[in-house]
């Protein structure tokens, strides 16, 4: 009889595929160190009793020798694939002249899930910017404005993100994502996101205070909402049960009773809340603007222009807001992906009256790229783009808002504080859309 060797795998064995008994070929070095070899003869094995010679209680034992071998040669084959698999995935070979014009000339910029202004946003940037294979935009879905700071801080490919201003600060002041001063800058401000918050309309819920000890909808984990939610209630003293689901099976949570509230914050008008109505049983709850919030958020109304079906005519929603940013991550200048970011700078701030038309997001109308975020540093691409353009820009700002002030019947244009300013700027900006329309 031919001498067989076979493994002691009695700590390997499992629910393995079984591989040829004679193939080593995939026993690693990890397999052997671990594994001891010795020679044995299938006739060596005795017959186990009460078996009948006939049932072949020789072959049965090989069989179960040759199984034993496979399964540590497959345990082994695993280890060795899982090794393989964290290691990083080679780019793809011999892409051409054509496959690194592409590359060269294609940004990224991660946004938000499908019923978030955030993704109409970067629609808008691809649809009005891209030339081909001169020039693109990539839109990414993302998960919010939480997720798009660690997105751009540590994701490879993406360059460009949306978030709101007050968590860029929230994340800089807890080091959460290690310090963030000179790996994140900012673009430019793109616009107001307002608090949405919506309740059956039979609730008799008629402030945010009576949701404290109630189950609300914070909306999906890591977004822009979810955060902003939390430093909102907490800043109020409102201490609500959360929960985090996507605003299309909140709606029908509110419907059944399962939940007081759910809440959006976003730039309006947005996809999700331009499908209620009020003959659905659904309401917008008013929300003030108190002491507590107004270093960091600014006040905002919900009109029936926003959503006919829930904002009754002549009628508005008191609510708040805070600003969205458009950032980017902090390559070194002369680099290829400070280059990518200083051309998306060259290609889109040149263009933004084509943003302010439609058919791209009323909340264009609201962008002016002078204004600064403090605290943080501009991309320097985009400061010198400005300081090359900003007499011709501001002088036709400057014109506007004189007519604006003007048809008010001159009012001052400085009034006192954060939030009278905002108030006189959103006025100016519904005057600005008035007119576009006429």
């Amino acid at each position: 009889m031919r001498r067989r060797y076979y493994q002691d795998i009695a700590s390997f064995a499992g629910n393995h595929k079984v591989l040829p008994h004679n193939d080593q070929s995939q026993v690693t070095p990890w397999t052997r160190s671990r594994i001891r070899w010795f020679p044995v003869t299938c006739s060596e094995i005795k017959p186990c009793r009460g078996l009948r010679r006939s049932s072949g209680p020789f072959k049965i034992v090989c069989v179960l020798v040759a199984a034993l071998l496979a399964a540590a040669l497959s345990s082994s084959t695993i280890h060795a694939q899982k090794g393989a698999g964290s290691r990083p995935i080679p780019d793809k070979p011999n892409l051409g002249a054509l496959g690194d014009r592409i590359n060269s000339n294609t940004i990224a910029i991660v946004s938000g899930n499908i019923n978030a202004t955030y993704l109409t946003i970067a629609y808008d940037l691809s649809a009005v910017l891209d030339d081909g294979d001169n020039f693109r935009v990539l839109p990414v879905i993302g998960k919010g404005g939480g997720q798009n700071i660690r997105d751009v801080r540590f994701l490879k490919g993406v360059d460009l993100g949306i978030t709101q201003s007050i968590l860029l600060n929230t994340a800089r002041r807890t080091n959460e994502l290690g310090p963030l001063a000179d790996k994140l800058v900012y673009i430019a401000k793109l616009f107001n996101e307002e608090m949405h918050v919506v309740v059956r309309a039979d609730s008799g819920i008629t402030s945010l205070e009576q949701l404290s000890g109630k189950k609300v909808n914070f909306s999906d984990v890591g977004s822009g909402t979810q955060l902003s939610v939390r430093d909102i209630f907490a800043r109020l003293d409102i201490q609500a049960e959360e929960i985090n689901v996507g605003q299309a099976d909140a709606f029908e949570m509110l419907k059944k009773g399962d939940i007081a509230a759910t809440i959006n914050i976003a730039g309006k008008p947005t996809a999700a809340m331009g499908k209620l109505k009020v003959e659905e049983g659904f309401r917008f709850l008013r929300i003030p603007f108190p002491k507590q919030l107004q270093e960091d958020y600014l006040p905002a109304t919900l009109t029936k222009e926003d959503y006919p079906g829930m904002v009754p005519a002549g009628q508005e929603i008191d609510t708040i807001a805070v600003g969205a940013v458009l950032f980017a991550f902090n390559w070194p200048k002369g680099s290829d992906r400070y280059r990518r970011i200083e051309n998306f700078v060259n290609h889109f701030f040149p263009k933004l009256a084509e943003f302010q038309k439609a058919p791209r997001h009323p909340k264009w109308r609201e962008t002016n790229l002078a204004a600064t975020l403090p605290g943080w540093t501009r991309f320097e691409g985009a400061e010198q783009w400005l300081q090359r353009n900003r007499q011709p820009a501001i002088a036709g700002v400057r014109d506007q808002f004189n007519q604006f002030l003007a048809d008010r019947g001159g009012v001052s244009p400085v009034p006192g504080t954060q939030a009278d300013r905002e108030r006189l700027f959103q006025e100016f900006v519904k005057w600005n859309q008035a007119r576009d329309r006429r």
